[in-house]
């Protein structure tokens, strides 16, 4: 699996991931749109058409649908913070690209773990197993250490929420 990069977008702290897929724009657009498949993979469930304009709440946050140009595009904010899925057409499949817009660089390491183990639950989803939370956050100190060097930011408060996972958390 890819490493996500960071960048700056509007001044803001943005991690990209980007994937090829062996699998059909429609089919992963299922895969990211559909409350019923997103509950396999995603971090929340999403209970969403989604349709423009239409909102959100979960874990105390509200959020809204910017965007939507199926199957290509969906964009939406959630607690002030900004995501969006792009695909497009790839020879052999689908290129996606997920991009969060965040506010504080000094977690980038930490949240851009969680996205990893989220997009590799996404990929076993779509080649038809399922790849369970826990077993998804085995490497997670690993991937972690290997995000905040890459990215220069303090792993302390990535180690600390590590923490809070559980179970051993140290394949590679």
């Amino acid at each position: 699996m890819t490493d996500g990069t960071l960048e700056t977008i509007d001044g803001r702290p943005a991690l990209r991931f980007e994937r090829t897929l062996p699998h059909s724009v429609e089919r992963v657009w299922r895969a990211v749109s559909t409350p019923a498949e997103l509950e396999r993979w995603f971090p929340a469930t999403v209970d969403w058409t989604p349709a423009e304009g239409e909102t959100l709440q979960a874990y105390g946050a509200t959020g809204e649908v910017t965007e939507v140009d199926a199957p290509h595009r969906l964009a939406w904010t959630f607690g002030g913070e900004h995501y969006r899925f792009e695909l497009s057409a790839q020879q052999g499949g689908c290129r996606l690209i997920f991009t969060h817009i965040f506010g504080v660089r000094a977690i980038a390491a930490q949240v851009a773990t969680g996205w990893h183990t989220y997009l590799s639950r996404l990929e076993s989803h779509l080649a038809g197993r399922h790849l369970s939370e826990q077993e998804a956050n085995k490497p997670w100190k690993n991937i972690h250490e290997r995000y905040a060097e890459r990215f220069g930011v303090d792993p302390t408060p990535g180690r600390r929420f590590a923490e809070t996972l559980g179970g051993d958390n140290d394949d590679a």
